[in-house]
This record gives structure tokens, sequence and C-alpha cells, in this order.
């Protein structure tokens, strides 16, 4: 399709076999760097000003043909963004106010090349149904949430039985809007 390889800049499981079906070559490489952003930053400009953070240790590296892709993805409940929980008290507290509520699902890509960078957001709104304070411990319990932003994955058991409906990308709710990536890059890179 293209001489293009991507390298992505992410730990994440779900990012890593995301990418994967985009059918470009693919290398994983990270730099820790603290996820930390201006507290009067407006909540659907975080995962971009993120996203961008955490190419910054990584694209002196880039060579020729190479594109770094690195992503933030948040949950917006109201105008308060829900991260990543500490720990199981903070993983039902999260759950239990998602629970009966529509939230956000926000998540920004950074594209770095050699010549240029952009940054770009998809949003995805999701509905939860009303969830019981033991369908939330059995959740929080199984599959310990404590990586993802807002506590579940919408691909796991959470998402079977808690998502009524989304609107918008379900791969963004994942973490990595695969179209709006591919497009992306489409239009800016191949």
């Amino acid at each position: 399709m293209s001489n293009i390889k991507l390298i992505l800049g992410s730990k994440s499981p779900r990012r890593q076999a995301l990418i994967q079906e985009l059918g470009f070559p693919v290398e994983i490489r990270t730099k820790e760097v603290e996820e930390v952003y201006p507290e009067t930053l407006a909540a659907e400009d975080v995962p971009e000003y993120l996203a961008k953070l955490k190419a910054a240790p990584l694209k002196d590296q880039l060579v020729e043909n190479e594109i770094l892709v690195t992503s933030d993805t948040i949950v917006v409940l109201g105008d308060e963004v829900l991260g990543k929980p500490a720990g199981a008290e903070e993983s039902k507290e999260m759950l239990s106010r998602l629970s009966g509520n529509t939230h956000s699902v926000i998540t920004g890509v950074c594209l770095t090349s050699n010549q240029k960078q952009l940054t770009f957001s998809t949003r995805t709104e999701v509905f939860f149904s009303e969830l019981t304070l033991a369908e939330i411990e059995h959740y929080i319990e199984k599959f310990e949430p404590f990586d993802k932003a807002g506590s579940y994955g919408i691909q796991e058991w959470i998402g079977y039985i808690g998502v009524s409906k989304i609107e918008g990308c379900y791969y963004n709710v994942m973490g990595l809007p695969l179209h709006d990536l591919y497009t992306s890059l489409k239009s800016n890179f191949l």
C-alpha cells in the first residue's frame, strides 16, 4: 500500500493490536512521560495535549518514511476528566458514576514525521445502563480495569452488559480511532 512504517509510542496492548489491523509495518517504541496537563486546559483539549507530550521524547529517533503515532484517551463525565483509577475503590466510584449516564470518550492522536506533526481528536458518546453494585464489583474483581481511563474496557464484560449504545467510533472507545487515523495518514503522509 505504501512504503511508510508506523512507530507506535504506546505500551497499551489494545492499541498495539488495533494498529496492526491497518496493514502497515509497525514497530513499538516507548519512553516514559509524566502525563500531566495544565489545570486550565479544557477537557476536550487534554487528549491532544498528552498525545503531543508523548511524542516529544521519540520524535528525534525518526528516520525517513517513519510516522510516529502517539495517543491518549480520556473519559469525560459532565466537565470532569476521569483518568485511570488508582485502585479498586476509585474504580468502583468511577463506574458507579458512569452507571445510568452518558459520557464522552475522547482520544487525541499525534502523528509525527521528520517533516511535520499534526494532531486530531475523535469523540464518541457512550450510554451506560444502570449497573448494580454486584455487577461493578464482579467486573473490578475479574478484569482489574486499573489501566483504563474511566475504569472500563468496552471490549470486556462490562461493555457487553453495561453499554446500551454508542454514537461514534467503537475503536475510539478502545483507545485508537482507526478510521480517523487511517484517513489522516492517507491525507497527510501517503
